[in-house]
């Protein structure tokens, strides 16, 4: 009777087997997210004693993706398919419960709107794996996912018809002098202000965060996700050890890393985070490298010390520095030294705070985007007004900022610029005027208030007899004023074209003027 029992049982299972083999696999789509979900042990300390990954394969393309404990006994597995079509996974655990599971889904064609993670590309520049120019108007908005729920989801709304496309924001809430909101959860179990159990994560933390992520992704902006910061000394998270540190940075990896919008961000002011040395910067940029599958971007953004950048690990340089974008020239210099794209993510703010750090006027603002685009850099915006009931830079809600609109406005410009790239066109002589040689010009005037332009382009990519139509773009009032008439190449000296008539071009004389210049078949 035992052994028709056990014949009966193997049956069962392998009727079972045969049940699930048939079934069709899971889909999910082209740079989406595949999860596996699997009941594991609970005892213990799962987020220490627990390891679990899985190998992913196509072919000859072979992924290894980390999971991580969310509790209740639950562990995922999450990965970001790069390819269409079938991919094949096996999992691997020091528990047997989580070891050897196997399966298969399909990566369907990537769905509108979804271009991949975003990369470097041409050296200076940034474009979505599929190819797609990524032209980067960023803001900072550190804490805007610690908010109520209320006041996260007005961010979003914000978001949403704003000009931004990424989003600087910190994982560990921070201690603000003008906002004193308190976070409603926390990354580690345990009590705040200070009694944390920094080997056991909170997973309603986390769960909240890629919430917030995910809507990201949707609204087609990148999440620019600081790892550490020095604000946040009030919880102690800045004073963790090497040890917790490098857990927390695997089991941040592990959660958010198929997210496709995700970058991540050393620190805010690195520096000023005393509790740390320039070799531990170091170290946290190779775990996350080493532990980041789908290498997305890196950077590091500095205070008053430059982390050197041209380190291998670093994939763009985040700059700290208002006076590089005061002119195109100082802000080339950057591109010269590191040969990475360079985002000056933080050029002061637009505001009226009693800080000089957040006393930039709309003007100087929309000033220092269009001088760091035209020398083939990247800017970032933030805002913070001392009559607002909070403000953008700490955590969220409405602008009340004039630039968002004017830099919507430029987006525009640089999006229809070619490839989405400007290039400095004559460096270091001509600092106003960027593009593509002999095809695309922008030439930013600035301050200035010129009441003609001598038509004139420099030698590279023309020829005599090349035509070109100008445009006159006032950048603080969004308009387009196109020129009459066509502008054909003449040799003017052993630098630059002329207009062939010698015509000149009549300018409003007044501020934020720029041209846009292209050739014409």
């Amino acid at each position: 009777m035992p052994s028709i029992s056990l014949n009966l049982m193997k049956l069962i299972l392998a009727l079972l087997a045969l049940a699930l083999s048939a079934l069709p696999a899971a889909a999910v789509e082209q740079w989406g997210m595949f999860e596996i979900a699997l009941p594991g042990p609970a005892s213990g300390n799962p987020f220490v004693d627990s390891t679990v990954s899985a190998r992913f394969t196509q072919g000859d393309r072979v992924v290894e993706a980390d999971g991580f404990y969310d509790g209740d006994g639950l562990y995922r597995i999450r990965f970001m398919p790069g390819t269409t079509g079938e991919w094949r996974y096996q999992t691997r655990s020091n528990r047997p419960e989580l070891d050897g599971k196997s399966g298969s889904f399909t990566a369907s064609a990537p769905s509108a709107g979804n271009h991949g993670p975003v990369g470097v590309r041409h050296t200076y520049h940034f474009a979505y794996a599929d190819g797609t120019p990524y032209c980067q108007i960023g803001t900072t908005c550190y804490s805007w996912a610690h908010a109520d729920d209320e006041r996260e989801e007005l961010t979003l709304r914000t978001l949403a018809t704003s000009p931004f496309n990424k989003l600087r924001m910190c994982i560990f809430p921070q201690d603000f002098a003008f906002d004193h909101q308190q976070s409603p959860r926390y990354p580690f179990a345990g009590a705040p202000p200070r009694e944390w159990d920094f080997t056991r994560f909170n997973p309603e933390f986390f769960r909240h965060l890629e919430l917030r992520i995910g809507q990201l992704r949707d609204l087609g902006i990148e999440a620019d996700l600081i790892l550490f910061h020095p604000y946040d000394k009030k919880w102690g998270f800045n004073g963790m050890s090497a040890v917790n540190d490098d857990r927390y940075l695997r089991y941040v990896i592990a959660r958010f890393a198929a997210y496709r919008n995700v970058w991540w961000s050393m620190s805010n002011e690195y520096d000023f985070l005393r509790t740390k040395k320039e070799a531990d910067w170091d170290r946290i940029f190779q775990v996350v490298q080493r532990s980041d599958p789908y290498g997305h971007l890196r950077s590091i953004h500095n205070g008053a010390l430059i982390y050197n950048n041209t380190q291998a690990w670093v994939t763009h340089a985040s700059i700290q520095n208002g006076a590089a974008v005061e002119d195109p020239d100082r802000a080339v210099l950057y591109r010269d030294v590191y040969r990475k794209p360079i985002v000056f993510d933080e050029v002061k703010y637009e505001g009226d705070a009693a800080a000089r750090w957040g006393q930039l006027s709309a003007e100087e603002m929309v000033l220092r985007f269009w001088s760091g685009v035209v020398a083939g850099t990247y800017v970032g915006h933030s805002e913070i007004f001392a009559h607002s009931d909070s403000s953008w830079l700490a955590i969220g809600g409405v602008f009340h900022g004039q630039s968002p609109p004017r830099l919507a406005f430029l987006r525009k410009v640089m999006e229809e610029a070619p490839d989405g790239e400007i290039e400095p066109i004559d460096k270091w002589q001509d600092e106003r005027t960027g593009g593509k040689a002999g095809q695309y010009y922008l030439i930013y005037f600035g301050k200035e208030a010129p009441a003609s332009w001598d038509f004139s382009l420099y030698k590279t990519g023309i020829k005599d007899g090349d035509r070109f139509g100008v445009e006159i773009l006032d950048t603080w009032n969004m308009t387009i004023s196109p020129v009459a008439g066509v502008f054909t190449a003449k040799k003017k000296d052993g630098y630059a074209f002329m207009d062939a008539a010698g015509r000149s071009i009549v300018l409003p004389a007044a501020p934020y003027i720029a041209l846009r210049i292209r050739r014409l078949p």
